[in-house]
């Protein structure tokens, strides 16, 4: 980009108005021995894994959001009445581009699942632990998914966060993620976010002079 003269940013929305930038990941489980898809039963139908693991995914993103959205400008692809934005739920749905997590048209070998709220500035290594400790959550304490939605849906998770601060405290009181990420990188990966939310506190916005300034 730079030798071209132009720049190239990974921030999630860096223009006002227009879609987002995501990371989706999808995800699936290979038994290691047979190399089968454990997402599926041999009748094709949903395996009680991959039941329990989308009710892992419902259950921890909330808590996670932090790593899916790690900066004060990650959460402005959270709009829910702005076109293309990011789902702000974590529902799930066959083929459903209106929810949080999507299962996409696919052979039983292919069966998978897409996380499409994390954005393209989360770090991708973070990204995918969070997702595979989800789900593995979600398998060992057997959660059951909600039902799955049919058709668009037009609301949000009320367990979901949706500002910065809410998803860090989120995060820091959660002792599931702290035991299964390690309490020393769950306070150390928050204060690093912390110490740049305090920064962008200090700065006086273009917004605030221009509708606050001569008004209050």
């Amino acid at each position: 980009a730079l030798k071209h003269g132009i720049d190239a940013t990974f921030m999630a929305k860096p223009i006002e108005g227009e879609p987002g930038s995501a990371m989706h990941v999808h995800q699936s489980l290979t038994d290691i021995d047979t190399g089968k898809n454990v997402f599926a039963n041999e009748d094709g139908s949903d395996s009680d894994l991959f039941r329990h693991y989308i009710g892992g995914l419902q259950q921890y993103i909330p808590v996670l959001m932090p790593i899916f959205a790690p900066n004060v400008n990650s959460y402005r692809r959270y709009l829910a009445d702005e076109p293309g934005n990011a789902p702000t739920n974590v529902e799930w749905g066959f083929e459903n581009r209106t929810v949080g997590l999507r299962v996409p048209e696919a052979v039983p070998a292919a069966r998978r699942v897409e996380n499409r709220l994390p954005g393209s500035d989360t770090n991708s290594y973070l990204a995918l632990a969070g997702n595979l400790i989800a789900g593995y959550l979600g398998i060992i304490e057997k959660l059951e998914p909600r039902a799955a939605v049919n058709g668009r849906f037009n609301g949000d998770s009320a367990e979901l966060p949706t500002n910065f601060e809410a998803a860090m405290e989120a995060m820091s009181n959660s002792d599931a993620i702290k035991e299964a990420l390690g309490a020393n990188f769950v306070d150390g990966f928050i204060g690093t976010r912390n110490t740049e939310y305090e920064g962008f506190k200090r700065v006086i916005s273009s917004w605030e002079r221009e509708f606050l300034l001569s008004t209050v």
